[in-house]
């Protein structure tokens, strides 16, 4: 199958490789220095089980698209909206697009965009790219699903790619479920650029993780979302599983790059605003970061 990787990040490239390795045509589209990198010597791809030189083809030009029967789009959440116009007028008919963002509502405004349907992808894997074309995988790589009209296919895919992919039918509670994670850990682990496993053995710090969560599960509940799982077993979980991971937002930081933090703690502070519940706590961080990235 012919894959096409939107946005050429950590994640994609992870995912992309993957599905390389499986034996698919993979094109990845990204910033010009990754690309450049990707044509010179494949995927380099540093994993917990394997190192690896996976070939596969990369482009600047969402051009590449063309022909894809399946699209991958793993651009940061500010990028979605300009992501679709670039790719719209090269997609084929009977392209498959799945979601592999953060944030909640980043499948709802692809497909408003793209009039199309598009399946969201909770996305669980701790990855960083080390360098040009070069992906480091810190552990886990699980994916949740909902239906779709192409679920059946994306179980086998991703089966056979060693990616393991489970199917529910309340993706939007499981997005929400990752969510309360992110808005847990990105903020405070960008602002003090500690990771997880340092950050939580902080003076008061689990006290202010309680508040961040307790927060996103009352504005979760006003918008009506049945939020999956213990969120407060998953934040704990999340310190023990990846001790040395910085958050995504910590390395947008440090690269003195915008972050995703208006569809993190950003997001869930205009819904509770929105539904009349107070966020005091992601309120705070939110416009921390925000001070940070203004730097």
């Amino acid at each position: 199958m012919k894959i096409a990787v939107m946005g050429a990040g950590a994640v994609g490239c992870y995912y992309g490789g993957m599905l390389a390795r499986a034996g698919h045509a993979v094109q990845l589209i990204g910033r010009a220095q990754h690309v450049a990198a990707l044509s010179r010597d494949g995927l380099l791809m540093d994993t917990q089980s394997f190192q690896a030189q996976v070939p596969v083809e990369a482009s600047t030009d969402a051009r590449a698209v063309r022909g894809a029967r399946l699209v991958l789009c793993c651009v940061k959440s500010p990028d979605t909206q300009s992501a679709a116009a670039e790719m719209a007028p090269y997609l084929d008919p009977d392209a498959f697009l799945l979601s592999l963002q953060n944030g909640v509502d980043n499948a709802e405004r692809l497909q408003a965009a793209l009039h199309r349907e598009v399946a969201p992808a909770v996305v669980y894997v701790a990855t960083e790219m080390a360098g040009p074309g070069l992906v480091k995988h810190h552990g886990r790589g699980e994916l949740v699903i909902g239906p779709s009209s192409f679920s059946d296919e994306l179980l086998e895919l991703f089966a056979a790619a060693a990616v393991p992919v489970t199917l529910s039918d309340n993706v939007t509670g499981a997005l929400w479920a990752k969510l309360i994670v992110n808005c847990a850990y990105n903020a405070l682990s960008a602002i003090t650029q500690i990771p997880y496993g340092r950050l939580v053995q902080g003076e008061s710090v689990e006290g202010v993780l309680r508040d961040l969560v307790q927060e996103c599960l009352a504005v979760a509940h006003a918008a009506g979302v049945s939020v999956a799982g213990d969120s407060w077993q998953a934040v704990q979980q999340i310190a023990r599983s990846m001790p040395g991971q910085l958050s995504s937002t910590a390395q947008d930081l440090a690269r003195h790059k915008p972050s995703e933090i208006d569809y993190l703690n950003g997001y869930v502070l205009r819904k509770g605003e929105e539904l009349g519940v107070a966020t005091p706590a992601n309120r705070a961080l939110y416009a921390i970061v925000k001070l940070l990235e203004s730097r």
